[in-house]
């Protein structure tokens, strides 16, 4: 299908995009790091740091990868400390009208998470908001590697859905990355894991909220 033929698309992120779980994600990543014995993080402090794969931002902290157990440790106290925090968290400011105009509008969206599939699914739609996409997918399998490859297989799997006329929203430099892997194009907000300088240096369009993320995803499909 051409550029002209398909239809609008976006691909959103979960994490620190939709979903505001920051305080949930900071107190389970300083409860993983208190299992190691290492100091806590402020929020700013892992704005600045944070980068995917995982196991690399646990390396600009330790100076050093962790080792398999130090990571499997780290990883399962991660899960577990996140999963009692999540539910006081909700979703981002806006979302949900913003869900709800792309849809009425004849255009369509998904949802592509690198959060457990089993997990996401029943969240998502305890927020009443899966019947504004066409796909909600989380990751199954191991955690820690990068979007690029879910992307591909998210991509793959929705029907009349051009790459060239889609664009990924989310909060970290890996989604850019997963974007431009399968042709897509990105915007990246403010609100979620990274600081606007590191979102900055990636190259594509940076935004303070979701509103102007979808303004801008407009704008770079009409390009």
């Amino acid at each position: 299908m051409g550029k002209q033929g398909a239809a609008a698309h976006i691909v959103w992120d979960w994490n620190g995009t939709l979903f505001h779980d920051n305080a949930a994600i900071i107190g389970a990543t300083n409860a993983a790091f208190a299992e190691l014995g290492l100091e806590p993080l402020t929020l700013e402090r892992y704005r600045e740091l944070y980068c995917v794969p995982v196991p690399k931002f646990y390396e600009r902290l330790m100076g050093r990868l962790p080792t398999d157990a130090e990571w499997e440790v780290m990883d399962d106290t991660f899960h577990r400390y996140y999963a009692e925090h999540r539910v006081r968290c909700e979703l981002t400011e806006g979302a949900s009208t913003l869900l709800a105009d792309w849809r009425s509008a004849g255009r369509s969206q998904s949802l592509l998470s690198m959060y457990v599939h089993e997990e996401l699914v029943p969240l998502v739609r305890g927020f009443g908001i899966e019947p504004h996409f066409v796909r909600v997918e989380g990751r199954v399998g191991p955690s820690g590697g990068s979007k690029a490859e879910h992307m591909v297989r998210h991509i793959g799997s929705l029907a009349g859905v051009d790459p060239e006329r889609t664009v990924v929203i989310g909060d970290a430099a890996d989604d850019a990355v997963a974007a431009l892997h399968v042709g897509a194009r990105a915007v990246l907000y403010t609100g979620g894991s990274h600081s606007r300088a590191s979102l900055e240096g990636v190259g594509v369009p940076v935004v303070d909220s979701l509103e102007e993320a979808v303004e801008e995803a407009e704008r770079l499909m009409a390009a």
